[in-house]
Protein backbone atom coordinates (compact mmCIF):
# COMPACT_ATOMS: atom_id res chain seq x y z
CA UNK A 1 0.00 0.00 0.00
CA UNK A 2 1.12 3.56 -0.73
CA UNK A 3 1.84 5.66 2.37
CA UNK A 4 3.48 9.01 3.00
CA UNK A 5 6.63 9.21 5.08
CA UNK A 6 4.63 10.54 8.04
CA UNK A 7 2.19 7.62 7.83
CA UNK A 8 5.12 5.22 7.67
CA UNK A 9 6.54 6.73 10.87
CA UNK A 10 3.23 6.03 12.64
CA UNK A 11 2.96 2.50 11.30
CA UNK A 12 6.53 1.68 12.34
CA UNK A 13 5.96 3.02 15.85
CA UNK A 14 2.91 0.80 16.20
CA UNK A 15 4.76 -2.14 14.63
CA UNK A 16 7.53 -1.73 17.23
CA UNK A 17 5.05 -1.78 20.11
CA UNK A 18 5.28 1.94 20.90
CA UNK A 19 2.20 3.31 22.64
CA UNK A 20 3.56 6.56 24.13
CA UNK A 21 5.86 9.20 22.66
CA UNK A 22 7.10 12.45 24.16
CA UNK A 23 7.73 15.57 22.15
CA UNK A 24 7.16 19.15 21.14
CA UNK A 25 5.84 20.31 17.75
CA UNK A 26 7.65 22.68 15.40
CA UNK A 27 7.82 23.74 11.78
CA UNK A 28 9.71 20.75 10.37
CA UNK A 29 7.61 18.13 12.20
CA UNK A 30 4.15 19.64 11.67
CA UNK A 31 3.36 16.98 9.09
CA UNK A 32 4.35 14.29 11.59
CA UNK A 33 2.12 15.91 14.21
CA UNK A 34 -0.76 16.07 11.75
CA UNK A 35 -0.40 12.32 11.35
CA UNK A 36 -0.16 11.90 15.14
CA UNK A 37 -3.60 13.54 15.22
CA UNK A 38 -4.93 10.85 12.89
CA UNK A 39 -3.28 8.11 14.98
CA UNK A 40 -4.18 9.66 18.36
CA UNK A 41 -6.30 6.67 19.38
CA UNK A 42 -3.35 4.32 18.92
CA UNK A 43 -0.36 6.44 19.95
CA UNK A 44 -0.43 8.65 23.03
CA UNK A 45 1.62 11.79 22.50
CA UNK A 46 2.74 13.62 25.64
CA UNK A 47 3.44 17.30 25.12
CA UNK A 48 6.29 18.37 27.39
CA UNK A 49 7.27 21.91 28.31
CA UNK A 50 10.65 21.68 26.57
CA UNK A 51 12.35 19.25 24.21
CA UNK A 52 14.95 18.40 26.84
CA UNK A 53 12.10 17.30 29.10
CA UNK A 54 10.81 15.08 26.29
CA UNK A 55 14.17 13.37 25.87
CA UNK A 56 14.49 12.80 29.64
CA UNK A 57 10.93 11.48 29.75
CA UNK A 58 11.69 8.98 26.98
CA UNK A 59 14.79 7.98 28.95
CA UNK A 60 12.80 7.52 32.17
CA UNK A 61 10.13 5.57 30.30
CA UNK A 62 12.81 3.22 29.01
CA UNK A 63 14.56 2.75 32.36
CA UNK A 64 11.35 1.96 34.19
CA UNK A 65 9.82 -0.31 31.55
CA UNK A 66 12.80 -1.89 29.83
CA UNK A 67 11.30 -0.86 26.47
CA UNK A 68 12.65 1.61 23.92
CA UNK A 69 11.60 5.17 24.78
CA UNK A 70 10.69 7.55 21.95
CA UNK A 71 10.83 11.34 21.64
CA UNK A 72 10.14 13.74 18.77
CA UNK A 73 11.60 17.20 18.13
CA UNK A 74 11.72 19.66 15.29
CA UNK A 75 14.83 20.86 13.49
CA UNK A 76 17.28 23.50 14.71
CA UNK A 77 16.63 24.44 18.35
CA UNK A 78 14.34 21.45 18.80
CA UNK A 79 17.15 19.10 17.83
CA UNK A 80 19.76 20.93 19.89
CA UNK A 81 17.47 20.92 22.92
CA UNK A 82 17.39 17.11 23.02
CA UNK A 83 21.17 16.72 22.88
CA UNK A 84 21.55 16.78 26.68
CA UNK A 85 18.92 14.04 26.96
CA UNK A 86 20.65 11.95 24.31
CA UNK A 87 24.01 12.38 26.04
CA UNK A 88 22.45 11.38 29.37
CA UNK A 89 20.96 8.21 27.89
CA UNK A 90 24.15 7.41 26.00
CA UNK A 91 26.31 7.67 29.13
CA UNK A 92 24.00 5.24 30.96
CA UNK A 93 23.35 2.88 28.02
CA UNK A 94 19.59 3.55 27.81
CA UNK A 95 17.71 2.41 24.66
CA UNK A 96 15.90 5.32 23.01
CA UNK A 97 14.86 6.40 19.54
CA UNK A 98 14.76 10.14 18.88
CA UNK A 99 12.99 11.34 15.73
CA UNK A 100 13.84 14.81 14.48
CA UNK A 101 12.53 16.72 11.52
CA UNK A 102 14.80 18.68 9.25
CA UNK A 103 14.53 21.08 6.35
CA UNK A 104 13.99 19.53 2.89
CA UNK A 105 17.02 17.80 1.40
CA UNK A 106 17.49 20.54 -1.21
CA UNK A 107 17.86 23.14 1.57
CA UNK A 108 20.32 21.24 3.76
CA UNK A 109 23.58 23.17 3.87
CA UNK A 110 22.02 26.49 2.88
CA UNK A 111 21.61 27.89 6.40
CA UNK A 112 17.87 27.61 6.01
CA UNK A 113 15.57 28.73 8.82
CA UNK A 114 15.96 26.43 11.85
CA UNK A 115 18.58 24.30 10.13
CA UNK A 116 21.46 22.74 12.05
CA UNK A 117 23.70 19.79 11.21
CA UNK A 118 21.78 17.45 13.50
CA UNK A 119 23.71 14.36 12.42
CA UNK A 120 27.08 16.01 13.07
CA UNK A 121 26.00 17.36 16.44
CA UNK A 122 24.61 14.04 17.70
CA UNK A 123 27.36 11.64 16.61
CA UNK A 124 29.21 11.93 19.96
CA UNK A 125 26.08 11.50 22.10
CA UNK A 126 24.28 8.62 20.40
CA UNK A 127 24.97 4.96 19.81
CA UNK A 128 24.12 5.55 16.15
CA UNK A 129 22.29 8.09 14.02
CA UNK A 130 20.69 8.24 10.58
CA UNK A 131 19.84 10.92 8.03
CA UNK A 132 17.01 9.51 5.91
CA UNK A 133 17.52 10.82 2.37
CA UNK A 134 14.74 8.87 0.65
CA UNK A 135 11.26 7.82 1.68
CA UNK A 136 12.02 4.37 0.23
CA UNK A 137 14.59 3.87 3.03
CA UNK A 138 12.47 5.28 5.86
CA UNK A 139 10.67 2.19 7.15
CA UNK A 140 13.71 -0.07 7.30
CA UNK A 141 15.85 2.74 8.77
CA UNK A 142 13.39 3.19 11.63
CA UNK A 143 13.28 -0.56 12.20
CA UNK A 144 17.07 -0.65 12.27
CA UNK A 145 17.08 2.21 14.78
CA UNK A 146 14.96 0.20 17.20
CA UNK A 147 17.09 -2.91 16.69
CA UNK A 148 20.34 -1.02 17.33
CA UNK A 149 18.94 0.80 20.36
CA UNK A 150 18.18 -2.42 22.24
CA UNK A 151 20.88 -4.78 20.94
CA UNK A 152 24.19 -5.50 22.64
CA UNK A 153 25.05 -2.58 24.87
CA UNK A 154 21.88 -0.46 24.57
CA UNK A 155 21.86 3.21 23.71
CA UNK A 156 20.02 6.07 22.04
CA UNK A 157 19.62 6.25 18.26
CA UNK A 158 18.58 9.38 16.37
CA UNK A 159 16.72 9.38 13.06
CA UNK A 160 16.73 12.73 11.24
CA UNK A 161 13.96 12.97 8.63
CA UNK A 162 13.92 15.90 6.16
CA UNK A 163 10.56 17.48 5.35
CA UNK A 164 10.46 16.22 1.76
CA UNK A 165 10.94 12.63 2.97
CA UNK A 166 8.03 13.06 5.38
CA UNK A 167 5.73 14.19 2.56
CA UNK A 168 6.82 11.78 -0.19
CA UNK A 169 4.97 8.50 -0.75
CA UNK A 170 6.17 4.96 -1.34
CA UNK A 171 4.99 1.37 -1.09
CA UNK A 172 4.86 0.23 2.53
CA UNK A 173 5.05 -3.42 3.57
CA UNK A 174 4.37 -4.35 7.22
CA UNK A 175 6.95 -6.52 8.97
CA UNK A 176 7.27 -8.15 12.40
CA UNK A 177 8.65 -6.18 15.32
CA UNK A 178 12.41 -5.73 15.10
CA UNK A 179 14.07 -8.07 17.57
CA UNK A 180 17.34 -7.34 19.30
CA UNK A 181 20.37 -9.09 17.89
CA UNK A 182 21.10 -12.16 20.06
CA UNK A 183 23.90 -11.54 22.51
CA UNK A 184 27.19 -13.27 21.90
CA UNK A 185 27.76 -16.36 24.02
CA UNK A 186 30.60 -16.01 26.53
CA UNK A 187 33.71 -18.12 25.98
CA UNK A 188 33.32 -21.37 27.96
CA UNK A 189 37.07 -21.79 28.36
CA UNK A 190 37.32 -18.38 30.01
CA UNK A 191 34.35 -19.17 32.23
CA UNK A 192 36.13 -22.34 33.35
CA UNK A 193 39.15 -20.22 34.30
CA UNK A 194 36.81 -17.96 36.24
CA UNK A 195 35.46 -20.97 38.11
CA UNK A 196 38.98 -21.82 39.26
CA UNK A 197 39.48 -18.29 40.57
CA UNK A 198 36.16 -18.51 42.44
CA UNK A 199 37.16 -21.88 43.89
CA UNK A 200 40.44 -20.47 45.19
CA UNK A 201 38.86 -17.32 46.59
CA UNK A 202 38.10 -16.87 50.28
CA UNK A 203 36.95 -13.25 50.14
CA UNK A 204 34.89 -12.89 46.93
CA UNK A 205 33.11 -9.65 46.06
CA UNK A 206 30.64 -9.10 43.23
CA UNK A 207 30.66 -5.63 41.74
CA UNK A 208 27.27 -5.03 40.09
CA UNK A 209 26.67 -2.34 37.48
CA UNK A 210 23.88 -1.04 35.30
CA UNK A 211 24.55 -3.78 32.76
CA UNK A 212 22.84 -6.22 35.12
CA UNK A 213 19.68 -4.10 35.03
CA UNK A 214 19.85 -3.73 31.23
CA UNK A 215 20.26 -7.48 30.79
CA UNK A 216 17.46 -8.30 33.24
CA UNK A 217 19.70 -10.78 35.03
CA UNK A 218 19.37 -9.67 38.65
CA UNK A 219 18.12 -13.10 39.72
CA UNK A 220 21.24 -14.74 38.26
CA UNK A 221 23.44 -12.23 40.06
CA UNK A 222 21.80 -12.91 43.42
CA UNK A 223 22.06 -16.66 42.87
CA UNK A 224 25.80 -16.36 42.20
CA UNK A 225 26.32 -14.26 45.32
CA UNK A 226 24.57 -16.86 47.46
CA UNK A 227 26.42 -19.77 45.84
CA UNK A 228 29.85 -18.12 46.20
CA UNK A 229 29.07 -16.68 49.64
CA UNK A 230 30.07 -13.34 48.14
CA UNK A 231 29.02 -9.85 49.15
CA UNK A 232 27.72 -7.48 46.50
CA UNK A 233 28.79 -3.88 46.00
CA UNK A 234 27.05 -1.67 43.44
CA UNK A 235 27.70 1.15 41.08
CA UNK A 236 24.96 3.76 41.31
CA UNK A 237 23.43 2.38 38.11
CA UNK A 238 23.27 -1.16 39.48
CA UNK A 239 21.65 -0.43 42.85
CA UNK A 240 18.25 -2.03 42.28
CA UNK A 241 19.63 -5.38 41.12
CA UNK A 242 19.25 -6.77 44.66
CA UNK A 243 16.79 -6.23 47.49
CA UNK A 244 18.36 -3.77 49.92
CA UNK A 245 17.48 -6.10 52.80
CA UNK A 246 19.38 -9.05 51.35
CA UNK A 247 22.19 -10.06 53.75
CA UNK A 248 24.78 -9.88 50.95
CA UNK A 249 23.79 -6.34 49.94
CA UNK A 250 26.44 -3.71 50.69
CA UNK A 251 25.08 -0.74 48.74
CA UNK A 252 26.87 1.71 46.50
CA UNK A 253 30.65 1.95 46.48
CA UNK A 254 32.98 4.70 45.37
CA UNK A 255 33.50 8.39 46.06
CA UNK A 256 30.27 8.73 48.09
CA UNK A 257 29.54 5.04 48.60
CA UNK A 258 28.67 3.32 51.82
CA UNK A 259 31.61 2.59 54.07
CA UNK A 260 31.32 -1.22 53.89
CA UNK A 261 30.65 -1.26 50.12
CA UNK A 262 33.79 0.74 49.41
CA UNK A 263 35.95 -0.85 52.10
CA UNK A 264 35.24 -4.30 50.64
CA UNK A 265 37.40 -3.53 47.59
CA UNK A 266 40.43 -3.22 49.82
CA UNK A 267 39.75 -6.56 51.53
CA UNK A 268 38.51 -8.83 48.73
CA UNK A 269 40.81 -11.34 47.06
CA UNK A 270 38.50 -11.71 44.03
CA UNK A 271 36.20 -9.20 42.34
CA UNK A 272 33.57 -10.45 39.89
CA UNK A 273 32.63 -7.28 38.00
CA UNK A 274 29.34 -7.59 36.11
CA UNK A 275 28.26 -4.89 33.68
CA UNK A 276 30.37 -2.07 35.13
CA UNK A 277 32.67 0.55 33.58
CA UNK A 278 35.10 1.11 36.49
CA UNK A 279 34.69 4.89 36.27
CA UNK A 280 36.99 7.11 38.32
CA UNK A 281 34.13 7.99 40.68
CA UNK A 282 33.97 4.30 41.60
CA UNK A 283 37.66 3.46 41.63
CA UNK A 284 39.40 6.61 42.84
CA UNK A 285 43.15 6.30 42.25
CA UNK A 286 43.24 3.49 39.70
CA UNK A 287 46.77 2.43 40.61
CA UNK A 288 45.56 1.77 44.17
CA UNK A 289 42.19 0.23 43.29
CA UNK A 290 41.63 -3.35 44.49
CA UNK A 291 45.37 -3.87 44.94
CA UNK A 292 44.94 -7.26 46.61
CA UNK A 293 42.33 -8.66 44.23
CA UNK A 294 42.12 -10.62 41.06
CA UNK A 295 39.37 -9.30 38.80
CA UNK A 296 36.95 -11.11 36.50
CA UNK A 297 35.28 -8.55 34.22
CA UNK A 298 32.02 -9.69 32.58
CA UNK A 299 30.62 -7.26 30.01
CA UNK A 300 28.64 -7.26 26.78
CA UNK A 301 30.86 -4.47 25.41
CA UNK A 302 34.49 -5.52 24.84
CA UNK A 303 35.44 -1.82 24.58
CA UNK A 304 35.10 -1.64 28.37
CA UNK A 305 37.64 -4.42 28.94
CA UNK A 306 40.88 -2.83 30.04
CA UNK A 307 39.68 0.71 29.30
CA UNK A 308 39.87 1.87 32.92
CA UNK A 309 40.97 -1.16 34.97
CA UNK A 310 42.87 -4.16 33.66
CA UNK A 311 41.26 -7.42 34.70
CA UNK A 312 42.74 -10.87 35.27
CA UNK A 313 40.01 -12.33 33.06
CA UNK A 314 38.05 -10.36 30.47
CA UNK A 315 34.91 -12.21 29.40
CA UNK A 316 32.64 -10.63 26.80
CA UNK A 317 29.17 -11.77 25.88
CA UNK A 318 25.74 -12.32 27.38
CA UNK A 319 25.82 -11.39 31.05
CA UNK A 320 22.89 -13.60 32.01
CA UNK A 321 24.55 -16.63 30.40
CA UNK A 322 27.87 -15.93 32.10
CA UNK A 323 26.33 -15.50 35.56
CA UNK A 324 24.21 -18.62 35.17
CA UNK A 325 27.17 -20.73 34.03
CA UNK A 326 29.26 -19.62 36.98
CA UNK A 327 26.41 -20.29 39.42
CA UNK A 328 25.54 -23.70 38.01
CA UNK A 329 29.15 -24.88 38.03
CA UNK A 330 30.33 -23.47 41.36
CA UNK A 331 30.23 -25.54 44.51
CA UNK A 332 28.47 -23.98 47.47
CA UNK A 333 31.02 -21.97 49.43
CA UNK A 334 31.16 -21.02 53.11
CA UNK A 335 33.43 -18.05 53.78
CA UNK A 336 32.87 -17.52 57.50
CA UNK A 337 35.95 -15.33 58.02
CA UNK A 338 34.86 -13.08 55.14
CA UNK A 339 31.40 -12.75 56.64
CA UNK A 340 32.88 -11.75 60.00
CA UNK A 341 34.97 -9.02 58.35
CA UNK A 342 32.16 -7.60 56.26
CA UNK A 343 29.50 -7.73 58.94
CA UNK A 344 31.88 -5.73 61.10
CA UNK A 345 32.16 -3.08 58.40
CA UNK A 346 28.41 -3.06 57.83
CA UNK A 347 27.80 -2.37 61.51
CA UNK A 348 29.81 0.86 61.15
CA UNK A 349 27.37 2.27 58.57
CA UNK A 350 25.03 4.33 60.69
CA UNK A 351 23.38 7.70 60.00
CA UNK A 352 24.11 10.50 62.41
CA UNK A 353 21.71 11.20 65.23
CA UNK A 354 18.71 13.48 64.54
CA UNK A 355 19.25 17.09 65.51
CA UNK A 356 16.76 19.28 67.30
CA UNK A 357 15.33 22.07 65.17
CA UNK A 358 16.15 20.67 61.73
CA UNK A 359 15.68 17.71 59.43
CA UNK A 360 18.60 15.68 58.17
CA UNK A 361 18.56 14.18 54.65
CA UNK A 362 18.40 10.56 55.82
CA UNK A 363 15.32 11.37 57.92
CA UNK A 364 13.51 12.69 54.83
CA UNK A 365 14.50 9.65 52.78
CA UNK A 366 13.50 7.29 55.58
CA UNK A 367 10.09 8.94 55.92
CA UNK A 368 9.43 8.53 52.18
CA UNK A 369 10.75 4.97 52.24
CA UNK A 370 8.31 3.97 54.99
CA UNK A 371 5.32 5.24 53.02
CA UNK A 372 6.39 3.89 49.62
CA UNK A 373 5.72 0.49 48.09
CA UNK A 374 8.37 -1.72 46.46
CA UNK A 375 6.97 -0.65 43.07
CA UNK A 376 7.36 3.08 43.70
CA UNK A 377 9.63 4.69 41.11
CA UNK A 378 12.39 6.78 42.72
CA UNK A 379 13.90 9.45 40.49
CA UNK A 380 16.63 11.89 41.42
CA UNK A 381 18.32 14.90 39.99
CA UNK A 382 22.08 15.32 40.49
CA UNK A 383 23.98 16.50 43.54
CA UNK A 384 24.06 15.80 47.25
CA UNK A 385 20.48 14.56 47.36
CA UNK A 386 21.35 12.01 44.64
CA UNK A 387 24.13 10.55 46.80
CA UNK A 388 21.96 10.52 49.94
CA UNK A 389 19.25 8.61 48.09
CA UNK A 390 21.84 6.10 46.83
CA UNK A 391 23.14 5.68 50.38
CA UNK A 392 19.90 5.51 52.34
CA UNK A 393 16.92 4.53 50.19
CA UNK A 394 16.02 0.84 50.53
CA UNK A 395 15.31 -0.27 46.97
CA UNK A 396 13.40 -3.53 46.61
CA UNK A 397 12.87 -4.11 42.89
CA UNK A 398 14.85 -3.59 39.65
CA UNK A 399 14.17 -0.55 37.46
CA UNK A 400 12.79 1.56 40.31
CA UNK A 401 15.81 3.90 40.50
CA UNK A 402 16.13 6.56 37.82
CA UNK A 403 19.19 8.78 37.98
CA UNK A 404 21.78 10.30 35.68
CA UNK A 405 24.86 8.30 36.61
CA UNK A 406 27.36 8.84 33.81
CA UNK A 407 26.67 12.39 32.63
CA UNK A 408 25.43 13.80 35.94
CA UNK A 409 22.64 15.89 34.42
CA UNK A 410 21.05 18.42 36.75
CA UNK A 411 17.42 18.79 35.67
CA UNK A 412 17.15 15.15 34.56
CA UNK A 413 14.72 14.14 37.28
CA UNK A 414 11.45 15.84 36.35
CA UNK A 415 11.33 14.45 32.83
CA UNK A 416 12.50 11.01 33.95
CA UNK A 417 9.91 10.90 36.73
CA UNK A 418 7.14 11.71 34.25
CA UNK A 419 8.35 9.03 31.84
CA UNK A 420 8.60 6.40 34.58
CA UNK A 421 5.13 7.14 35.90
CA UNK A 422 3.62 6.90 32.42
CA UNK A 423 5.50 3.69 31.64
CA UNK A 424 4.43 1.84 34.78
CA UNK A 425 1.32 3.57 36.09
CA UNK A 426 3.02 3.53 39.49
CA UNK A 427 3.57 6.42 41.83
CA UNK A 428 6.86 8.20 41.34
CA UNK A 429 8.87 10.18 43.87
CA UNK A 430 11.41 12.72 42.66
CA UNK A 431 14.13 13.66 45.11
CA UNK A 432 15.72 16.90 43.99
CA UNK A 433 17.64 19.89 45.29
CA UNK A 434 16.59 23.51 45.04
CA UNK A 435 19.40 23.97 42.52
CA UNK A 436 18.56 20.97 40.33
CA UNK A 437 14.81 21.63 40.48
CA UNK A 438 15.42 25.09 39.04
CA UNK A 439 16.88 23.54 35.91
CA UNK A 440 13.66 21.96 34.57
CA UNK A 441 10.86 22.85 36.97
CA UNK A 442 8.83 23.86 33.89
CA UNK A 443 8.04 20.15 33.42
CA UNK A 444 5.80 20.40 36.49
CA UNK A 445 3.30 21.76 33.94
CA UNK A 446 3.55 18.43 32.08
CA UNK A 447 3.02 16.40 35.25
CA UNK A 448 -0.09 18.45 36.03
CA UNK A 449 -1.49 18.21 32.49
CA UNK A 450 -1.06 14.42 32.60
CA UNK A 451 -2.28 14.21 36.24
CA UNK A 452 0.66 12.02 37.16
CA UNK A 453 0.92 10.54 40.68
CA UNK A 454 4.17 12.37 41.35
CA UNK A 455 5.61 13.59 44.65
CA UNK A 456 8.51 16.03 44.36
CA UNK A 457 10.70 16.18 47.47
CA UNK A 458 12.92 19.28 47.42
CA UNK A 459 16.03 19.22 49.62
CA UNK A 460 16.08 22.97 50.15
CA UNK A 461 19.37 24.15 51.61
CA UNK A 462 19.69 27.41 49.72
CA UNK A 463 22.95 26.38 48.05
CA UNK A 464 24.37 24.28 45.25
CA UNK A 465 25.22 21.67 47.84
CA UNK A 466 27.69 19.37 46.13
CA UNK A 467 29.66 22.20 44.54
CA UNK A 468 29.67 24.04 47.86
CA UNK A 469 30.93 20.88 49.59
CA UNK A 470 33.88 20.69 47.19
CA UNK A 471 34.58 24.38 47.63
CA UNK A 472 34.64 23.90 51.38
CA UNK A 473 36.86 20.81 51.34
CA UNK A 474 39.23 21.58 48.47
CA UNK A 475 39.00 25.31 47.66
CA UNK A 476 39.57 26.97 51.05
CA UNK A 477 35.89 27.78 51.61
CA UNK A 478 35.75 30.03 48.56
CA UNK A 479 31.97 29.82 48.11
CA UNK A 480 31.78 31.40 44.69
CA UNK A 481 28.30 31.33 43.06
CA UNK A 482 27.06 28.42 45.15
CA UNK A 483 24.89 30.33 47.63
CA UNK A 484 21.67 30.76 45.66
CA UNK A 485 20.18 33.85 47.36
CA UNK A 486 16.85 33.06 45.73
CA UNK A 487 13.46 33.97 47.13
CA UNK A 488 11.48 31.30 45.31
CA UNK A 489 8.45 30.09 47.25
CA UNK A 490 8.15 26.49 46.06
CA UNK A 491 4.71 26.05 47.65
CA UNK A 492 3.27 29.00 45.74
CA UNK A 493 5.15 27.87 42.63
CA UNK A 494 3.54 24.43 42.81
CA UNK A 495 0.10 25.97 43.22
CA UNK A 496 0.73 28.30 40.27
CA UNK A 497 1.40 25.25 38.09
CA UNK A 498 -1.79 23.60 39.34
CA UNK A 499 -0.07 21.15 41.69
CA UNK A 500 -0.37 20.92 45.47
CA UNK A 501 2.37 22.41 47.61
CA UNK A 502 3.50 21.79 51.19
CA UNK A 503 6.36 22.98 53.35
CA UNK A 504 8.11 20.77 55.92
CA UNK A 505 10.56 21.96 58.55
CA UNK A 506 10.44 18.81 60.69
CA UNK A 507 9.63 15.12 60.34
CA UNK A 508 6.09 15.48 61.70
CA UNK A 509 5.27 18.11 59.09
CA UNK A 510 6.85 15.93 56.41
CA UNK A 511 4.80 12.89 57.39
CA UNK A 512 1.63 14.96 57.34
CA UNK A 513 2.50 16.34 53.89
CA UNK A 514 3.26 12.85 52.59
CA UNK A 515 -0.09 11.56 53.84
CA UNK A 516 -1.86 14.41 52.04
CA UNK A 517 0.12 13.79 48.87
CA UNK A 518 -0.67 10.08 48.90
CA UNK A 519 -4.36 10.81 49.36
CA UNK A 520 -4.41 13.28 46.45
CA UNK A 521 -2.77 10.91 43.92
CA UNK A 522 -1.79 13.90 41.75
CA UNK A 523 1.35 16.08 41.41
CA UNK A 524 2.56 17.39 44.76
CA UNK A 525 5.63 19.39 45.77
CA UNK A 526 6.99 19.16 49.32
CA UNK A 527 9.60 21.79 50.18
CA UNK A 528 11.90 20.32 52.86
CA UNK A 529 14.37 22.53 54.67
CA UNK A 530 17.77 21.04 55.50
CA UNK A 531 20.95 22.70 56.85
CA UNK A 532 23.14 24.29 54.17
CA UNK A 533 26.28 22.97 55.87
CA UNK A 534 25.16 19.32 55.69
CA UNK A 535 27.65 17.35 53.56
CA UNK A 536 27.73 13.89 52.00
CA UNK A 537 30.01 11.43 53.77
CA UNK A 538 31.84 9.10 53.42
CA UNK A 539 33.85 10.75 50.68
CA UNK A 540 37.00 9.72 48.87
CA UNK A 541 38.71 12.81 47.42
CA UNK A 542 39.34 12.93 43.64
CA UNK A 543 42.07 10.45 42.69
CA UNK A 544 42.20 9.32 46.31
CA UNK A 545 42.22 5.80 47.72
CA UNK A 546 40.64 4.00 50.65
CA UNK A 547 43.33 5.44 52.88
CA UNK A 548 42.08 8.95 52.07
CA UNK A 549 38.41 8.30 52.91
CA UNK A 550 36.76 11.18 54.80
CA UNK A 551 34.16 9.81 57.18
CA UNK A 552 32.72 13.01 58.64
Amino acid sequence: MQLTGCQIIMEILIEQGVTTVFGYPGGQVLSIYDELYNYRHRINHVLTAHEQGASHAADGYSRASGEVGVCIATSGPGATNIITGLATANADSIPMVAITGNVPMELIGTDSFQEVATICLTIPVTKHNFLVKSVDALADTLREAFRIAKSGRPGPVLVDIPKNVQLSSTEYTPKPKAEKTPDEKPDTALLEEALQLIKQSQRPLIYCGGGVISANCHTQLQALAEKCDAYVSFSMMGLTAMDGDHPKYLGMNGMHGRFAATRAFGEADLIIAAGVRFTERATGNKSRFAENSKIIHLDIDPAEHGKNIDATLKIKGCLADALKYLTDNTEQKDNQQWRDIMEGYKSQTKPQEPQAGCMLPWEIINAVNKKSTPETNIATDVGQHQMWVAQYYNFKKPRTHLTSGGLGTMGYGMGAAIGAAMATGNRTVLFTGDGSFGMNLNELATAVSQNIPLIVIIFNNGVLGMIRQWQGLFFNNHYMSTVLNRRTDFVKLAEAFGASGYRATNVDELNSALDSALALNSPTVIDCYIPSEENVFPMIPPNGSLDDMILK
